[in-house]
């Protein structure tokens, strides 16, 4: 039997950027509804939804984490997301396990660039969003800032349902709106209030905060309107009807005020999501495709085929791997089996499970809009559906944003060499934007992240739970090396042993090609002064080659070689010599052609608070930055530019110290470009010292 009928359930994932109070927020929720015995909190390393090491170390959120509560009768299951961009897939993949959104807005920080790119992400997958404006007991705070700002950057219009009395030290409670009356709160953490009249100072703007949200609210719908404008009181059921359709079609932001770690203003919220928060019955259900483009509805509906997307994937040290799964249609039993469309597997299901925090129970039936985990399942990942029928059909993929930090990884020990590839791929079940490979040029593990936190919190998870460890160096930089000259050179083995010697002859001509040609072989022998059957053996002796350029030992780009002449012997000839011909003609080409280094440049986008532009602008001159453009983005500005990839290796910590954490970046690759004289100098100057060390 199932805790909650569909149309008593209640998903809310809990976003915002870093610092806000998503945690404490969710914490106020789980304690009012008597879901845990005490408000845990995050600064005394007692929250219930951060519970792993690295996040009480940090006193931050990591990782997202799952716990439920019941509010009169309704069964709410709350997604805390952690803030901080470097762990955004967390966010990104928690939309999908969740019909509502509730923001937290600091009331002092008010909104930064990535809480603007979660509301870019909640309205692109068609959420119900609405938000509590925290910190209002705090120095500085601003609630009418806010919701400017509301208006400004998330471009919409902010419904005020919670008004706060007072700020700072003198907030005691809020306004409920709609019902005029007065909250009083304890300054405890219980959550107790008492409800009063509004008091007499507040009563005008509360008048006018009314007038303004039943007007709001009178403007979704025609008929309603209508009464508003004849002059009738539009009852409460109607005001409640239209704040429900408002919400599910994104024609406003619902606002509370409060504060989370003073448990004030938390339960007019709780009674919002019961009443309108969207239901999986009425939330937006995305649909299956096929590889042939056909599409598959689905209802959110216990009689439907059950269909399941696995959001997230986490290791327990008691039960294994534990897929954590959103339903969205038909229902799941304990030892049943699905089908995984992604991978076309099937999959046997032992016991169902309720995540609360790091405790976990069973769970007798799923049905839509349920939230549960399952224990060690072979072949399922991270973004895979299952399905009770065996029919080829899978939900959209989310899109998840390009990593912008590498670092080289040195295992400690030979042990460590052989557990990092293992290790690293089961934290790149449970984090997909996370990514390690090998690089073939440099020969190091490069760790790539989206930022130093990022790869930093994967390096403590490695030792913490597989007993790898491992050394962060800055990566080497994958120049390539190029010629600016053209010539023509002769390549010649020439070796007599007993028996056959070694004859290969030619004569090659090497050019520039346009940056990013890549390399062309030209045939141009005539008379058949080399055997077809040798000039592959010249090609395959430059290529050879090409792979260790005479700068910096790099490979050789953008280049064409002709072979144009050259000479054999009946009987000394093989393709043995005409390869090593090949590859002397080579070398000296590279010689009297000028080499040069060419290193990558990459796209950067930096979003950053205003009054620190001159301050990011200065140091990307430094760094050999072209400026390429600016734009507004609210208080902030997003400054494009093309940086050499060798300035911005550590960029993200510069980053964080001039803008104070507040600024983030992007970056993706552009294009290789000569590498300055003097600088050349000094990487290869850097490159001949390593080589006399070793």
């Amino acid at each position: 039997m199932r805790r909650y009928r569909t149309e008593n359930v209640r998903d809310v994932v809990i976003l915002s950027h870093s610092g806000s109070g998503k945690t404490s927020l969710g914490e106020a929720l789980l304690f009012n509804a008597k879901a845990t015995t005490r408000l845990g909190k995050v600064l005394e390393g007692n929250s219930i939804l951060d519970f792993e090491p690295e996040e009480q170390k940090r006193q931050s959120s990591i990782f997202s984490a799952l716990h439920n509560y019941k509010w009169k009768n309704i069964g709410v299951t709350i997604l805390d997301t952690p803030g901080d961009s470097n762990f955004s897939s967390e966010s990104i993949l928690g939309l999908k396990s969740s019909d509502n959104a509730l923001f937290v807005i600091d009331a002092i920080d008010s909104i930064k660039p990535h809480s603007e790119n979660l509301w870019n992400l909640v309205k692109k997958e068609g959420l119900a969003a609405f938000c509590f404006i925290n910190k209002i007991d705090r120095e500085r705070a601003d609630f009418d800032q806010v919701l400017a700002d509301i208006q400004e950057v998330f471009e919409i219009k902010p419904l005020i349902l919670t008004m706060p009395i007072g700020a700072e030290d003198n907030f005691k409670g809020v306004i409920d709106v709609l019902r005029k009356k007065a909250l009083i709160f304890e300054k405890d953490g219980s959550g107790k209030f008492s409800e009063t009249d509004i008091p007499a100072d507040l009563k005008d703007k509360a008048e006018e905060v009314y007038g303004r949200v039943v007007e709001d609210l009178a403007e979704v719908d025609d008929a309603l309107m209508e009464k508003y404008l004849e002059g009738s009181e539009l009852t409460t059921e109607e005001l409640a009807s239209a704040l429900s359709a408002g919400l599910a079609g994104g024609v406003f932001l619902p606002v509370f005020a409060g504060s989370a770690l003073l448990n004030i203003g938390v339960q007019p919220l709780m009674d919002f999501i019961n009443n309108s928060g969207l239901s999986p019955l009425n939330g937006k259900l995305p649909e299956l495709t096929n590889k042939q483009g056909e599409k598959k509805e689905l209802k959110p509906s216990e009689d439907q085929m059950f269909c399941g997307y696995v959001f997230k994937t986490m290791s327990d040290p008691y039960t294994g791997t534990l897929s954590i799964i959103r339903c969205y249609s038909g229902k799941l039993t304990p030892d049943s089996s699905v089908f995984n469309s992604s991978r076309g597997v099937k999959e046997r299901i032992g016991t169902l499970m309720l995540l609360e925090g790091k405790a976990q129970k069973p769970l007798e039936e799923i049905g839509p809009g349920d939230i549960f985990a399952i224990a060690k399942l072979k072949e399922t990942k991270t973004g895979d559906t299952l399905l009770s029928d065996s029919v080829n059909f899978v939900l959209p993929s989310p899109e998840f944003p390009e990593t912008i930090m590498n670092m080289a990884v040195n295992p400690k020990t030979k042990a460590d060499v052989e557990k990092i590839m293992p290790a690293m791929h089961k934290l790149m079940d449970e984090d997909p934007v996370l990514t390690v490979y090998r690089d073939e040029q440099t020969g190091e593990f490069i760790l790539s992240g989206l930022g130093q936190l990022h790869i930093e919190i994967a390096v403590d998870r490695l030792k913490r739970r597989f007993g790898v460890e491992v050394e962060l160096k800055t990566p080497k930089v994958p120049y390539k090396e190029t010629i600016t000259g053209t010539c023509r050179v002769q390549g010649k083995h020439k070796k007599q042993t007993g028996g056959h010697g070694q004859y290969g002859d030619c004569w090659i001509k090497v050019e520039p090609q346009e940056r990013g040609k890549g390399f062309e072989f030209v045939n141009a022998i005539v008379g058949g002064v080399i055997p077809k059957t040798y000039i592959p053996a010249v090609e395959k002796g430059v290529i050879e080659s090409m792979q260790h350029g005479p700068l910096t030992g790099n490979p050789v780009v953008d280049i064409r070689v002709t072979l144009d002449f050259g000479s054999y012997h009946e009987v000394d000839s093989s393709e043995m010599a005409f390869k090593i011909a090949g590859s002397l003609a080579f070398k000296k080409a590279m010689e009297e052609c000028r080499p040069i280094l060419l290193e990558p440049i990459m796209n950067i986008t930096v979003v950053i608070p205003e009054e620190t532009m001159g301050d990011i602008m200065g140091d990307l001159n430094t760094r050999r930055a072209k400026i390429e453009g600016m734009n507004a983005r609210g208080k902030y500005q997003e400054l494009k530019a093309q940086v050499p990839l060798a300035e911005v290796l550590t960029y993200a910590p510069n980053l964080t110290s001039l803008t104070s954490g507040r600024g983030t970046y992007t970056m993706s690759f552009s294009h290789m470009e000569p590498v300055p004289y003097s600088i050349q100098e000094k990487v290869v100057a850097e490159v001949n010292a390593e080589k006399d060390g070793k």
